[in-house]
């Protein structure tokens, strides 16, 4: 019997890209809500800003001093001079970046159905942990893009305007945020960005004083965790790499790891220099190269979470992310080619 060679590839092909990856998560109820913070600012009357302010309270009592006092610094009084004065300022000058972002964010729905997908991973492996709505809010371009608050995840449209916007151009934003940077102020980065702030909440990086591997490490376990809550994600958004960036590591991470070992000597150094090269941002990481992306630790740690992870998959998530990191490295036994 003759079969189809073009019918199995596509087949195969079909099978491939329909297969599902991570736990099925269908049933898990969550509900996101979506709250427009930012419409209701900058629909706020200049010529009536106390009358404006006192309605913005009413309608987002939890947040509202959060960004009167932590993104404008203000008071939030309808009633101080500063706070008006202030208030009015920023809508009107802010007014023609505003325009673009709620053109682009006319439509959110695809957002909600996304942190809803990612909350309903977060739910299946941490069944204890509370939900909460998303706040959309525009601030001055150096305010947080993504903030876990009390009220709930503040998301900074200001920082996911697209790489191209004409406000990341000026010299002053270069200076804030270099194109390195600027170039993940994209849509596709913001469900990224509120489980990494999520992940912070369930399991902060407390590693700063630590040597140099066991930061890596420790680092690592924050992306591994969020490979559960992302399971469909591509690892460019996850790591803030580009694709050939990512390309790169991937060819090359048995270099990487001789760098480290070779160049350090002592992978538990707390040398400032050796932490900066190989951790936090850069455009690139100075021993290895321009093809290189900075935090290129951080990569190197999740490899070994991962390599320690699956060498004993019956441990519970907890209780891979209690494990001491340099029991991890030990029983790695990390060794790329």
């Amino acid at each position: 019997m003759k079969i189809n060679t073009l019918f199995l590839l596509g087949l195969v092909f079909f099978i491939g890209c329909t297969e599902s990856k991570g736990p099925d998560v269908s049933k898990i109820k969550v509900d996101i809500p979506i709250e427009r913070f930012d419409k209701d600012f900058f629909s706020i009357d200049t010529n009536n800003i106390a009358i404006g302010l006192n309605g913005l309270l009413k309608e987002h009592p939890d947040f509202y001093s959060d960004f009167m006092q932590q993104i404008l610094g203000v008071s939030g009084s309808d009633t101080n001079k500063v706070t008006l004065n202030v208030t009015k300022i920023f809508i009107r000058g802010y007014s023609s970046i505003y325009q673009s972002l709620s053109k682009q964010y006319s439509d959110v729905n695809w957002l909600q159905k996304d942190i809803q997908k990612a909350f309903q991973y977060v739910k299946y492996y941490f069944p204890d942990y509370k939900t909460s709505k998303i706040i959309l809010f525009a601030g001055p371009l150096d305010a947080p893009g993504v903030a876990l608050t009390g009220s709930g995840i503040a998301v900074g449209l200001h920082q996911f305007a697209g790489k191209d916007f004409s406000a990341y151009q000026s010299m002053e934003a270069q200076q804030l945020f270099p194109a390195y940077i600027s170039r993940r102020f994209e849509s596709q980065y913001i469900v990224v960005n509120c489980m990494k702030a999520v992940i912070e909440d369930i399991y902060l990086d407390k590693s700063g004083a630590k040597g140099l591997v066991e930061q890596m490490i420790e680092k690592g376990k924050q992306w591994w965790l969020l490979d559960k809550f992302l399971p469909t994600t591509p690892d460019s958004l996850k790591t803030g790499f580009t694709k050939q960036q990512l390309n790169w590591c991937e060819a090359h991470e048995g270099l990487i790891w001789n760098d480290i070992i070779v160049t350090q000597k002592d992978l538990y150094t707390k040398d400032p220099m050796a932490i900066q090269n190989y951790i936090g941002e850069a455009p690139f990481t100075q021993s290895l190269g321009p093809s290189s992306p900075g935090n290129i630790g951080q990569w190197i740690g999740w490899q070994i979470v991962k390599k320690f992870a699956d060498k004993n998959s019956s441990m519970s998530i907890s209780d891979v992310l209690k494990t001491d990191a340099r029991k991890i490295l030990e029983e790695a036994k990390y060794k790329p080619k």
